[in-house]
């Protein structure tokens, strides 16, 4: 591997301490906000009048089944596994079903959409699961009560 000194690189070695300061927060924070944006999502489903309902008919309508399971489990995980990603706990166990829902929601639900947001594509839950593959190699970290247990899952 070739190693490149990270000082003689910078533009405003100025802004050095700034860097070494901050960097190793830089994991945790895109740990904690992948997370956090998961919960809303179980939330409505697990919370919210009719959410397992609603979200059974729509996995109904594009033949996901048994669509009243799943409807419970991809609310549960996004939910508690939002959560459990965030603080680090168990984040692998999590992250990768985390890849495994955002796989669906990519290329199931809305890749015929085309890639664009904004029309429904699957620009948005792509860039979530290429996020969440990217934790689930990492893990929780050394900000992580992962680090704290005996073993990692």
């Amino acid at each position: 591997m070739i190693q490149v000194s990270r000082t003689s690189r910078h533009i405003f070695k100025k802004l050095d301490p700034i860097y070494e300061k901050f960097s190793p927060l830089t994991y945790p924070i895109i740990r904690l906000v992948v997370g956090i944006m998961m919960i809303p999502h179980g939330y409505g489903k697990l919370f919210n009048e009719s959410g397992i309902e609603r979200t059974a008919k729509f996995f109904s309508s594009i033949s996901i089944e048994p669509s009243v399971f799943f409807a419970w489990y991809v609310g549960i995980i996004e939910f508690v596994g939002g959560i459990c990603v965030a603080i680090g706990f168990l984040t692998r166990l999590f992250s990768i079903q985390l890849v495994g829902i955002l796989f669906v929601a990519t290329f199931i639900v809305h890749f015929n959409n085309g890639f664009l947001w904004i029309k429904g594509g699957y620009e948005y839950p792509l860039m979530w699961m290429i996020i969440m593959i990217a934790v689930t190699f990492r893990g929780g970290g050394k900000l992580s009560i992962d680090n704290q247990l005996p073993k990692e899952f």
